[in-house]
C-alpha cells in the first residue's frame, strides 16, 4: 500500500511539474471573465513589504471564488527593470509568484506591459515613436519577459504587447506591434498575444489596426469607458473633478435644461454631453468596428478594461454594468473589469470591503 501511495504521489508531483514546465503545445488560451490586478506592479509607489502585502495568494483565491477565470496583470518597466535593462529580482519574484498562485487556482493570466519609460499614454512626449533605440529597448523587454515566462504553458499565460498605445500616426503603432510580435514569435511560436488598437485602445480606431496575417494565436483588445461623463464622474484626475451635477443612464445623459442651470465655470467640462443618448443599443453600435474586425479574421475579441468610477450615481452605474455584461455575453466578448482592488473602480475597496452588487453582476454566471 505504501508503494502504491508513493507511486500515485509521484505521478501527481510529476504532472504538476509538467504543467509548470510544459511548452504548452496543446490547449488554447481561452478566457471569458476576469479582473485587472492594478496598482501593484504598475502605477504604484509601493515597494518592499507594503507592495508584497497589497496582493497575495489569498487575493487570487478570492478572485477564483468570485467566479472569474483570469486576471489581467499590468506591469510597468520602471518596476520590473532598472534604467540599464537589468531585472529587479524582487519584482520578478512577485510576478512569477502571482502566476504560480493563479495556476494553483486554475486562473489564466494576461501579462500586460502597461507603462514604458518611453511611453505613457497621457504623456506629452513619447520617445517610443521616434527613437529607434527606445523601440529596440521595447523589443528587448519582451525578449527578457519571454526568457522569464516561456516555461509557463501557452494555455495558461498570454502576453499583452502594450497598454493603450497612443501614436499620432496609426502606422507607427502598426509597425511597432508587428515587429514586437515577430520578436516574440521567434522565441515562442505558440504563445497567445493580445493586440490592442491605437489611441488608448479605442473602439473607434479599430479600422486603422493592422493585424499580422496567418497568426491564430492572437486576441484583439479594446477598452471601453463610454460615456466618459458617467465613467469618470467627479474623477479627481480629469476635467470632471468639480462636476457634481446630474448624469443619467440609460437615456439622455445630460439634458439641455439641466445644462442651462449649471454654473458657467462648470459648463465647458460637460458641454459636449448635452442631449446625447446612451443605452444598450448605443453601446452595441460602438462595439461594431471591433466586432467586425475580430469576426472577419476569426479571432477572439477582448475588452481588457471597462468600468464606472465609484462616485457615480449608484443606480446609473449598476445599470451600465448590467448592460455591458449582456452585450459581452451576447456577442462572445471576453472581458476584465478595471479593477480588482481600489477605492475608485474596485471589486474590493482599499480597506478590504467588497462591492457585492458589482461582483454579482460581473462574476455571476
Amino acid at each position: 500500500m505504501r508503494i502504491f501511495v508513493f507511486a500515485i504521489s509521484t505521478l501527481i508531483f510529476l504532472g504538476s511539474c509538467n504543467f509548470r514546465e510544459s511548452s504548452g503545445t496543446s490547449g488554447k488560451f481561452e478566457v471569458k471573465s476576469g479582473t485587472n490586478v492594478a496598482h501593484w506592479l504598475s502605477q504604484s509607489s509601493r515597494r518592499g513589504v507594503e507592495r508584497e502585502a497589497f496582493f497575495t495568494e489569498a487575493d487570487v483565491q478570492a478572485i477564483a471564488q468570485m467566479g472569474f477565470d483570469h486576471i489581467r496583470l499590468p506591469i510597468d518597466e520602471e518596476q520590473m527593470w532598472g534604467e540599464s535593462g537589468a531585472r529587479h529580482p524582487e519584482a520578478f519574484r512577485l510576478l512569477t509568484s502571482c502566476i504560480d498562485w493563479c495556476l494553483r487556482a486554475n486562473l489564466r493570466v494576461i501579462v500586460d506591459l502597461h507603462i514604458l519609460r518611453s511611453h505613457y499614454f497621457n504623456a506629452a512626449e513619447k520617445p517610443l515613436w521616434t527613437d529607434p533605440a527606445e523601440q529596440e529597448k521595447f523589443y528587448n523587454l519582451w525578449r527578457d519577459l519571454s526568457a522569464a515566462l516561456k516555461s509557463y504553458p501557452n494555455h495558461a499565460v498570454a502576453y499583452e504587447l502594450m497598454n493603450e498605445a497612443v501614436a499620432d500616426d496609426p502606422e507607427q503603432w502598426n509597425q511597432l506591434a508587428a515587429r514586437a510580435i515577430a520578436v516574440i514569435r521567434e522565441l515562442e511560436p505558440g504563445r497567445t498575444i493580445v493586440l490592442g488598437s491605437n489611441r488608448w485602445q479605442s473602439y473607434a480606431t479599430f479600422d486603422e489596426l493592422k493585424v499580422p496575417e496567418n497568426d491564430s494565436n492572437l486576441i484583439l483588445s479594446f477598452h471601453f469607458y463610454e460615456p466618459f461623463l458617467l465613467s469618470h464622474y467627479q474623477a479627481g484626475w480629469t476635467s470632471l473633478k468639480n462636476y457634481n451635477g446630474p448624469v443619467h443612464y440609460p437615456g439622455t445623459i445630460l439634458t439641455a435644461e439641466e445644462f442651462s442651470q449649471l454654473p458657467d465655470s462648470i459648463r465647458p467640462a460637460v458641454q459636449n454631453w448635452v442631449g446625447r443618448q446612451f443605452d444598450q443599443t448605443v453601446l452595441l453600435e460602438m462595439f461594431q468596428e471591433p466586432l467586425r474586425k475580430a469576426r472577419s479574421l476569426g479571432l477572439p475579441l477582448y475588452c481588457g478594461e471597462f468600468g464606472i468610477v465609484a462616485d457615480a450615481p449608484a443606480a446609473e452605474r449598476l445599470s451600465w454594468y448590467r448592460d455591458m455584461l449582456v452585450l459581452f455575453r451576447e456577442n462572445g466578448i471576453a472581458f476584465a473589469n478595471w479593477n480588482y482592488k481600489s477605492n475608485n473602480f474596485g471589486l474590493v475597496n482599499g480597506d478590504g470591503s467588497r462591492n457585492e452588487e458589482l461582483i454579482t453582476i460581473l462574476a455571476g454566471q
